[in-house]
């Protein structure tokens, strides 16, 4: 990973056109290709940024990083403070806590539980980004991917869009829709996941395991 803390300007031109003035901010430039600007006030979230594949074109003063739809983002360097390079190696991925990990292993012996003829395609689907928690094809024959929370908040439905997005260039999966489970979900985690068509469902842990009867919802 090549972190780069600079003055710079940003401007994307695309689909639509964006500006970021001058000011002081920190480039992360990762090993599979994307390019990402953050500020120190914005949490995780970048301010603009470009996902793989793309390719990156140094100039004096001047990067440009473009994708494969031709989208550009160009960065104008005024004064480069910091420009380091470091190996991080493979990362052994996210450790889910014994409750997340176990609802994962329940819904996935009980797909019945979100309709009649789901099936189950395996759970932890690997992608180039992570994998997937369940992978399954509900009763219309379509594949659908389902993330899985104990508490369900933005990041998560952030998480899932990534997971569509790769999932849904590979042909023998397409159309993949997504599915977001917890155990209870933001409310703004689910306006966020229904705006982009990702379903929610609220996981009744003590149902899953049998204590109660169902009580999942689907919306």
């Amino acid at each position: 990973m090549r972190l780069v803390i600079a003055r710079c300007s940003v401007d994307y031109a695309g689909r639509l056109t964006a500006h970021l003035p001058s000011a002081q901010r920190l480039i992360l430039v990762k090993s599979d290709g994307s390019v990402a600007i953050h500020s120190d006030d914005r949490a995780y979230k970048p301010l603009n940024w470009m996902s793989p594949p793309c390719t990156l074109k140094e100039e004096e003063g001047r990067w440009t990083v473009e994708n494969k739809a031709g989208e550009k983002l160009i960065i104008t360097l005024e004064e480069v403070a910091l420009d380091s390079s470091h190996e991080l190696g493979v990362d052994p991925g996210l450790i889910k806590d014994g409750v997340e990990a176990h609802l994962q292993e329940l819904l996935a012996d009980r797909m019945e539980v979100l309709g009649e003829g789901w099936t189950l395609i395996r759970r932890e689907y690997p992608t180039a980004i992570g994998p997937v928690d369940i992978l399954c094809r509900n009763s219309e024959g379509v594949t659908v991917a389902i993330e899985i929370k104990r508490r369900g908040e933005i990041d998560g439905v952030e998480q899932l869009t990534r997971y569509l997005e790769l999932l849904n260039r590979d042909p023998l999966l397409a159309p993949v829709k997504g599915v977001f489970a917890a155990q209870q979900i933001k409310p703004q985690a689910r306006v966020l996941a229904l705006d982009r068509g990702i379903g929610c469902v609220v996981l009744d842990y003590d149902a899953l395991r049998g204590i109660e009867d169902d009580k999942l919802k689907l919306f």
